[in-house]
């Protein structure tokens, strides 16, 4: 995989940049400085092409539009942020704002990702100047991978780079087939997380623990498989848990369990010394509506929201003597105060272990900020589901794409 830094000429060239501004936007319209981050992680790549007098095409999705434009067809003012349509919240004009704001300094916003008028605009670029082209799944060939899409795209550039470490789990246009058409590079972003990750699982420092949590379980399933052999410690709660559980014969009453196989989770040594389960949990009573606190195996006819007192006890202790932690998922409904003490107590010992911490997934980062704890992290992962998958052993499409 090339990096930029392999580039020895980058003055005058045309660079089109994937990167990840998928960010909430307020009902104001505007980007929030607390959800900025993925922006913020963008800017070593973006300012060292504007160093080396290179002219950056900077690209993105955002949100999951409803309609999707077809590539070739006339694309009306309601993708491109114009009018008051629902669409008008997808449009990336606010990230460019912000972006304007962290850089100081002017950057043309253009109203769609393709045409005559991109093209144009581009051709009147200036060494050191952005374009901000508008959300990529305004089309519907960007989540297919459409090559034709891609050729129409890669011909506004020179050179193409990939740093949205984030979406590259995701055979899509602009991070697969892009490639195709244009000498492709590593921003510094992609560099530093698929380094941060490798690292992690090829050389943890010992005792090394991954706590994971949440829902998806089909895509923490496998995380858990392919390293319980690599890790000292593998924690597990929320969904993740239940299913485990269940797997294991035990009883979990009416606790969501994500609807996955569960032979799957049986792939799983479930009796290994290394995978530590709760013992008791926090539970809705279904009839009541009452909180609750039961041993495991004892359910009943309640549902899991969260990992009880001795559970927290158990897993607090290995977090705060672990010299790496890596964190996806939380212990439970931690958005109900009566459900937050796990995923709390979890963040409290994580934060005050003396070892290396990663985390990733929205979830995990949304608790560490109710906590008041986010900072304290030393890597915060842009992609929590790409994350997952390398650490499952899957091979990345966008990071195939750039080999």
């Amino acid at each position: 995989m090339k990096s930029i830094k392999n580039i020895k000429n980058l003055k005058g060239k045309k660079v089109l940049v994937r990167v990840d501004f998928n960010v909430p936007i307020g009902d104001d319209g505007v980007v929030d400085e607390k959800e900025d981050w993925r922006i913020k992680a963008s800017l070593p790549t973006i300012e060292y092409l504007l160093e080396k007098k290179a002219k950056v095409i900077l690209i993105s999705h955002l949100g999951r539009p409803e309609k999707k434009q077809i590539f070739g067809e006339k694309m009306d003012d309601s993708f491109c942020g114009n009018d008051d349509s629902d669409n008008n919240k997808y449009s990336l004009k606010p990230a460019t704002k912000r972006l304007e704001e962290l850089l100081n300094c002017r950057i043309k916003f253009i109203d769609d990702c393709v045409g005559d008028k991109v093209k144009q605009e581009i051709e009147k670029m200036k060494a050191s100047e952005i374009i901000v082209l508008e959300n990529l799944r305004f089309y519907r060939e960007e989540e297919e991978n459409d090559e034709n899409f891609a050729k129409e795209i890669a011909s506004f550039a020179d050179i193409y780079v990939n740093d949205a470490f984030s979406v590259s789990h995701r055979a899509h246009m602009s991070v697969c087939a892009i490639t195709k058409f244009l000498p492709s590079y590593a921003g510094n972003l992609l560099d530093k997380e698929v380094k941060i990750l490798s690292d992690a699982i090829n050389n943890p420092t010992r005792p090394a623990t991954i706590i994971i949590g949440g829902a998806k379980v089909e895509t923490k399933l496998p995380v858990i498989e392919n390293l319980l052999d690599k890790f000292d410690h593998i924690i597990v709660g929320g969904v993740v848990a239940n299913v485990i559980l269940k797997a294991k014969g035990i009883d979990v009453g009416k606790s969501l369990l994500g609807g996955i196989d569960f032979e799957e989770a049986k792939k799983i040594d479930l009796v290994d010394n290394r995978l530590h389960i709760p013992i008791d949990a926090v539970v809705c009573n279904s009839k009541k509506s009452e909180v609750d606190l039961l041993a495991v195996g004892n359910i009943g006819d309640d549902r899991i929201l969260d990992i009880g007192p001795e559970s927290r006890e158990l897993y607090s202790n290995i977090i705060k003597e672990s010299k790496m932690i890596i964190w996806n998922g939380p212990m439970g409904k931690f958005e109900n105060d009566d459900f937050a003490d796990g995923t709390k107590m979890v963040a409290e010992a994580v934060i005050s272990s003396k070892g290396y911490k990663i985390i990733g997934g929205g979830d995990t980062i949304a608790a560490l900020e109710k906590f008041g704890h986010i900072d304290k992290i030393d890597y915060v992962c842009t992609g929590g589901g790409a994350m997952l998958e390398f650490f499952s052993g899957k091979k990345l499409p966008g990071l195939k794409a750039l080999e």
